[in-house]
């Protein structure tokens, strides 16, 4: 549904393959992610110094905001991207963020459900010997421990929703943009 006062045609226009190169990306990335075993997926190392920057970056705000901070920077790359892309109507730009904005909250979800069995090797960039899991804190701080395997499916599932939204986000405006 296009928001009011916006019109199909505000968007820079695309050509048929550039749409059908995209949406085929786009559907080799989910058949990957679906069939991928293992913690993680190749994209998540580019989110990785992300988020760990994001602790360093919300360090000095107090020790849960160190924690949260990983995270929150890791999904606010990817959503102020996309919102640069759609300031400017550029289709492909808006969907690619987009897309993988959602896309982290596979990883997200994968280290929430590792916050009681804290099986997962953990990465710091703060460098020492101590590092936390920030899913076993940041769960134990608010009570929801036992209830983190719940939280990470309903975040996985808001990550697979919102990357097949995308795709046929994607779809419908690309259908309707294109050019021959």
């Amino acid at each position: 549904m296009i928001p009011p006062n916006e019109t199909a045609e505000d968007w820079k226009p695309i050509s048929k393959a550039g749409g059908t190169a995209w949406l085929a990306f786009y559907g080799l990335f989910l058949l990957y992610a679906l069939l991928h075993k293992g913690p993680g997926l190749f994209i998540d190392l580019v989110f990785l110094p992300i988020h760990e920057g994001g602790h360093l970056l919300f360090s000095y705000l107090g020790e849960t905001l160190h924690v949260m901070g990983g995270t929150f920077l890791q999904l606010f790359v990817p959503f102020a991207l996309a919102l640069y892309f759609r300031q400017r109507r550029q289709l492909y730009g808006t969907a690619f963020p987009a897309f993988f904005f959602f896309e982290n909250f596979l990883n997200i979800a994968t280290y929430m459900a590792d916050a009681r069995a804290q099986e997962l090797p953990l990465v710091s960039a703060e460098g020492g010997d101590f590092v936390i899991h920030d899913w076993f804190f940041l769960f134990s701080k608010f009570g929801l421990l036992t209830h983190d395997t719940t939280i990470a499916a309903m975040v996985r599932m808001l990550g697979w929703g919102g990357m097949v939204g995308v795709v046929i986000w994607l779809w419908k405006r690309a259908t309707n943009r294109v050019i021959e």
